[in-house]
């Protein structure tokens, strides 16, 4: 059960983001308008929006207001979204259902899909290098994002995860598939949103990363053990296709109990990462609490 007080600020914060991106996405009366529109569909009224959860608890460590932290939250959420449109696509995981409806390319088409993932990527970049912050911070939250999405980050994983369909990968393997995948773009959210505040002592933001990274595998640990644990209905999405699919995940290599006593372990170790933060790493502290500890 999510504690009260960390249930009412996570939905105030996604209450927020939902406004802000509403505000930055293109009225469907524009033209192209099915592309307008599928834009919105795809991003709009659905997901847990943890990317920036985490970007607006780290930007409340390092003293940032919501408002400073705003564009990169929307930022990261855009280029999550454009991987999840593409990543249902036939040519990838060929998914049908997400977020509880279908997914983009049945809801539109293929190549609707194709360019809504174009699309949401650039637009996360337009929404960084106009925001409302120094120069200096812009450029850092610039290449923080590009490094998290690219080859080096998200889209290596990718790459990576599809090579490995239907092969045995061991632990190590899988933790340096995920930690990109996955880990990368958690890690960014969390990084720009620390970005928008004060400077943080060098401990302090080490600190930081390290629970970024521990928390965006257990992310990932806990995504296996509900795939093969709870109901579509529960998900909004796919139950058991992971197993289906034959995809390596925490849970084959592992066993159900095995992943979780894992995420356990790695929750411990993502706390710890705090300590340099003091009374400030509170908020971050909570959502680790929760990624481990979710049931959808």
């Amino acid at each position: 059960m999510v504690p009260a007080e960390l249930a009412a600020w996570m939905q105030q914060c996604q209450a927020r983001i939902e406004v802000v991106l509403d505000g930055l996405l293109t009225p469907t009366a524009a033209q192209p308008a099915l592309l307008h529109e599928a834009m919105r569909y795809a991003v709009l009224g659905g997901g847990k929006r943890m990317r920036p959860l985490l970007a607006y608890a780290a930007g409340e460590a390092a003293g940032a207001a919501a408002g400073q932290v705003d564009a990169p939250a929307a930022a990261v959420e855009l280029i999550h979204v454009y991987s999840l449109v593409h990543d249902d696509l036939p040519c990838m995981d060929d998914d049908t259902l997400r977020r509880g409806k279908p997914t983009v390319h049945v809801r539109y088409d293929e190549p609707t899909a194709l360019l809504v993932g174009d699309a949401l990527q650039s637009l996360a970049f337009q929404v960084l290098v106009q925001a409302r912050l120094d120069a200096g911070v812009r450029v850092d939250l610039v290449e923080h994002l590009a490094v998290a999405a690219g080859s080096r980050g998200m889209a290596g994983g990718q790459a990576v995860d599809l090579a490995a369909q239907g092969r045995i990968l061991d632990l190590t393997e899988l933790e340096f598939m995920h930690s990109h995948k996955t880990g990368a773009l958690i890690r960014a959210a969390v990084l720009m949103g620390a970005r928008c505040g004060a400077p943080l002592a060098p401990e302090a933001l080490r600190g930081l990363d390290r629970f970024a990274a521990f928390a965006g595998l257990a992310f990932q640990v806990v995504d296996d053990v509900l795939d093969a644990t709870a109901s579509t209905a529960t998900l909004g999405k796919t139950a058991g296709k992971d197993a289906d699919d034959s995809k390596p995940t925490y849970v084959s290599v592992l066993g159900v109990e095995g992943a979780r006593r894992l995420a356990a372990g790695m929750l411990d170790e993502a706390l710890g990462a705090l300590a340099p933060l003091g009374d400030t790493g509170g908020r971050l502290a909570t959502l680790g609490r929760y990624i481990v500890n979710r049931e959808f």
